[in-house]
């Protein structure tokens, strides 16, 4: 009997890392899956892009405040998804954050100052959900100010890395995962029968893990500021924006999520690091298969409950 083995392959897709891993019984079924898997997130970069001027995601820009736009179902259901999420995080997720402007925040080291609070209010007031319309009907998408702008930059990587899944899995590939940039859905077991595992990294030296979770038919998504951050006077600033104030949060050093699904998982990620730790774990606690790790900024850990670490 052939013994199955790991196949992956690291590649640059909707402008992160993407690892693809399967497990086959040969190299040509395992580079056929990892091709598959692919070209499904490739489908869904053009779909969602903000960078080529014909996406769907432009079009809706484009016509906010003027117009609605006819999108893809898939499109569809994608932004009525998000706007679910806005409001169970009570608008601390919200695609409408695209109208904040790159002048704003640029999280290079050029940048030695906040901007002002009344310059971050001013251009945040073009961020709510609730002026997102929706005509289902029609599969229409209508941004009713002008210069709204949606992006999926929260939960785009987790949406194609859910959809790359599912495709191996009706392709009958047992087991495999897709890592996007750190966010990651896994499902089935090792070549050696045990479960997938991954380590939680130690925010001080992120490649360190400080514990060890059992990961197999689960999703996990980490928002940490220690990849993206600026130090202004000493104090640390995540690339993390609250939408209400267009200013960062800190306190918060990561937040990792763990769902049964890697585009729900992708989207909490950020707003619980927006809500705060209490706020964020009283919210995760409520949703059923929803677990979650903080780490503040002085490396105490706090977990939402029956969250098991090894």
């Amino acid at each position: 009997m052939l013994k199955n083995q790991k196949y992956s392959e690291s590649l640059k897709l909707m402008g992160n890392s993407f690892t693809i891993t399967v497990v086959a019984e040969n190299e040509k079924t395992g580079n056929e899956n990892i091709a598959l898997a692919t070209q499904e997130i490739k489908r869904i970069e053009k779909l969602l892009t903000t960078y080529k001027q014909d996406s769907q995601t432009n079009l809706i820009n484009d016509n906010a405040g003027i117009a609605p736009v006819k999108v893809d179902l898939e499109v569809f259901n994608l932004i009525e998804r998000s706007i679910g999420i806005s409001r169970i995080t009570q608008g601390a997720f919200d695609i409408s954050y695209g109208s904040i402007d790159k002048s704003l925040w640029n999280f290079d080291k050029s940048m030695t100052s906040l901007p002002d609070a009344q310059t971050a209010l001013k251009m945040v007031h073009l961020i709510d959900y609730r002026n997102i319309i929706l005509d289902r009907e029609n599969t229409t998408v209508f941004l009713k100010e002008k210069g709204m702008r949606i992006g999926f930059g929260g939960i785009g990587k987790g949406y194609a890395a859910e959809m790359a899944k599912q495709i191996l899995i009706k392709h009958n590939v047992q087991s495999g995962i897709i890592n996007a940039s750190g966010d990651l859905s896994a499902w089935g077991l090792q070549p050696n029968g045990k479960k997938w595992t991954i380590g939680v990294a130690d925010p001080d030296s992120p490649n360190a893990a400080f514990s060890y979770m059992e990961i197999s038919n689960k999703a996990v998504a980490t928002s940490g500021n220690y990849e993206k951050f600026v130090t202004i006077n000493g104090k640390k600033y995540s690339h993390t924006i609250d939408p209400k104030t267009g200013l960062p949060i800190s306190g918060i050093k990561s937040v990792t999520i763990i769902a049964s699904n890697a585009e729900f998982a992708d989207a909490m990620a950020t707003p619980i690091a927006v809500m705060g730790i209490k706020a964020g774990l009283f919210l995760i606690d409520q949703i059923p298969d929803l677990f979650c790790i903080i780490i503040d900024d002085n490396n105490k850990i706090y977990t939402s409950k029956n969250i098991n670490l090894k």
